[in-house]
């Protein structure tokens, strides 16, 4: 029988990171669905088809839900924007940035208290029904700018091309270098921010292409799923 000072006391690493990986996916949001984008026929009988948590990759429940008829979506919880929000909130960001370039209507409430609204990092998402700790003014300027695909990617043959329209005037980035590419599909649905090699952390944050919650960075322009036309407003 061993002793107990053959007993194993330090942290298992490969145990934290599977329970803090059970975490963020257990944080999916809930929400409620409809399959009409106007009010008024979200009032008519079988349009609404209550409410159910999303714990899957934000792009695979956001594709499945339009395959399957929704036009409009409510988060039933509020969303935290600021660098302290929990896992719930980024997990909704990144539903409302799939939903948004998919071309749903989304009803949420958005909560700031640090001022991080006003520097518009999420201005390209689909604007807020409701808002807590938000200027009026932030909050008018981000519906009366918004508009579909303000800050988009597309990807080509060895590259992906960064579209950003959040701050007014056009902003292209070209991302090629094969280590940052190798971790887009990654950051796309979050990834520990420790996780994430220097370089690739630095050129993405400087150029205010990812956000960090939760301990973790998540990136923010969305896929085009459709060109807007005119195309040359994005």
């Amino acid at each position: 029988m061993p002793s107990r000072s053959a007993e194993r006391s330090y942290a298992d690493p490969d145990a934290a990171a599977d329970t803090r990986a059970g975490a963020w996916l257990s944080a999916g949001p809930e929400v409620e669905l409809w399959l009409d984008y106007d009010p008024a026929a979200r009032e008519l009988p079988g349009f609404a088809l209550g409410r159910r948590p999303l714990s899957g990759p934000a792009q695979e429940e956001v594709t499945r839900l339009h395959r399957a008829g929704i036009r409009c979506l409510r988060l039933t919880e509020p969303v935290r924007l600021c660098a302290d929000a929990p896992a719930a909130s980024a997990r909704a960001l990144m539903l409302l940035r799939e939903a948004t370039g998919q071309g749903l209507a989304i009803l949420w409430q958005a909560v700031c208290t640090d001022g991080c609204a006003a520097r518009r990092r999420f201005h390209h998402l689909f604007p807020p029904e409701e808002s807590t700790g938000i200027p009026e003014d932030v909050v008018a300027d981000w519906r009366a700018t918004y508009f579909p695909s303000k800050c988009v990617f597309r990807r080509g043959p060895g590259f992906v091309e960064v579209r950003d329209r959040r701050f007014g005037t056009l902003e292209l980035f070209t991302i090629d270098e094969p280590g940052h590419l190798a971790h887009l599909d990654a950051l796309a649905e979050g990834v520990e921010v420790s996780l994430l090699p220097e370089a690739v952390h630095r050129d993405l944050a400087e150029a205010g292409l990812i956000a960090e919650q939760a301990g973790r960075a998540w990136f923010l322009p969305m896929r085009v799923r459709r060109w807007p036309f005119p195309s040359l407003t994005v």
